[in-house]
């Protein structure tokens, strides 16, 4: 896998990534849409079942980089498939689930090997493609998340309105086995196995170059998540008819898919660079929320570009962070291919908590301004990465 094209072989093994994070995905955010079946289930309060989502996350961001630290040195072929074989056990056992805690534990693990297969995943990408078409393979493999909320999360909905909450893990179990055969199948022999101490791996974690990257995306989807969280009521607020609103964020979902393929673009060349005004852009587009909901159609067309925007950075800060890894601390790779995702939950976190404070504070439609606000400062950050590098290379 060394030429300069990507040959058949690349392409299998980029679909067979996709196919994996597609699963991981589909099982990672199912469990929003059949929450109160899950509650109903259990004979607990939703809100009960909700820790369901902020168990996951919090195991997600917590153990990804932990476990990654620990097994750097295991061979990745044999390493991925057994965590694969992991995840579906796990899931089959979430089919046959007879407590609430029970199901809590068995998501909590899966929280783990999700983190740990998704920073593989990413790692092989990276290391086994021809340089100049990284961008496209970790575009297609971040792709797999977009056409798990696309695809993936409702058919699993539905599903569980037919035939019940356990049908759901059904699915994901199958689809599961098909990821592993995939993987089975094309994940080649000889990945890179680095031994290296979990200080090594975690002196990484002191760098302020890393530390400033792992913030960039970490702003970047709490800038989004500041608006995305809180769509529902500015939809209601914009006046959309109730039976529209799951076709307009259905809408939202397929416009993401176009998201992610401009992100592997815009990582082919000059990615920090490019970047820094890409978060200019956004905040633009969340800023102008503030005055196009007033208008039906044109608010419909800036929710759309908000979607465009919303994950244009993945590709680039995930590629970033491994780049930067191999000039700092090299033996640290797979812990910085972890830090994105954990980057992107922190994220996550923080922009519908940031969202949420505005929110109650009266207005609604502050949180685009808001949301504008940490737009700015991703791109501020990426703007000073961006200097480090261009200061770096001329005194190299």
């Amino acid at each position: 896998m060394h030429s300069t094209e990507l040959s058949k072989q690349h392409w299998l093994l980029i679909l067979t990534l996709t196919l994996l994070t597609f699963v991981l995905g589909t099982s990672e955010f199912v469990i929003v849409g059949i929450l109160t079946d899950i509650s109903s289930s259990f004979q607990i309060t939703n809100a009960k079942a909700g820790t369901l989502v902020s168990a996951f996350a919090i195991t997600f961001a917590i153990a990804t980089p932990l476990v990654m630290s620990a097994t750097s040195h295991f061979p990745k072929r044999n390493w991925m498939l057994f965590l694969i074989g992991t995840f579906i056990a796990l899931n089959a056992l979430c089919v046959i689930s007879t407590s609430y805690i029970m199901f809590l534990t068995l998501r909590i693990l899966t929280a783990i090997v999700t983190g740990v297969l998704i920073s593989l995943a990413m790692i092989v990408a990276s290391e086994t493609m021809p340089i100049e078409k990284r961008g496209i393979a970790i575009s297609f493999v971040f792709g797999g998340f977009t056409l798990a909320n696309v695809v993936g999360v409702p058919l699993g909905i539905v599903i569980a309105e037919r035939y019940g909450w356990n049908a759901t893990f059904i699915l994901t179990t199958l689809l599961g086995s098909l990821a592993f055969l995939a993987s089975f199948s094309f994940l080649p022999n000889k990945l890179s196995q680095v031994r290296s101490s979990i200080l090594d791996q975690f002196s990484l974690l002191a760098n302020p170059r890393i530390l400033m990257a792992f913030f960039i995306p970490a702003l970047g989807f709490g800038a989004t998540y500041t608006v995305f969280t809180y769509l529902v009521p500015i939809l209601n607020g914009m006046g959309a008819p109730e039976n529209s609103i799951s076709l307009i964020l259905f809408g939202y979902g397929f416009i993401s898919i176009f998201s992610n393929i401009l992100a592997g673009k815009i990582a082919s060349h000059n990615a920090i660079g490019r970047l820094r005004f890409v978060f200019l852009v956004q905040a633009i587009v969340l800023t102008t929320l503030f005055w196009t909901t007033n208008h039906f159609i044109l608010g419909l067309v800036n929710i759309g570009l908000m979607s465009l925007m919303a994950i244009l950075l993945t590709t680039s800060t995930q590629l970033y962070l491994i780049d930067l890894a191999g000039i700092y601390q090299p033996k640290a790779t797979g812990l910085a291919a972890s830090l994105m995702p954990v980057a992107s939950n922190v994220g996550i976190a923080f922009g519908s908590a940031l969202g949420g404070i505005v929110y109650h504070q009266g207005n609604l439609m502050n949180v685009t301004w808001v949301g504008g606000v940490v737009a700015v400062c991703a791109s501020l950050l990426t703007f000073l990465s961006y200097h480090f590098d261009q200061k770096q290379k001329k005194s190299a």
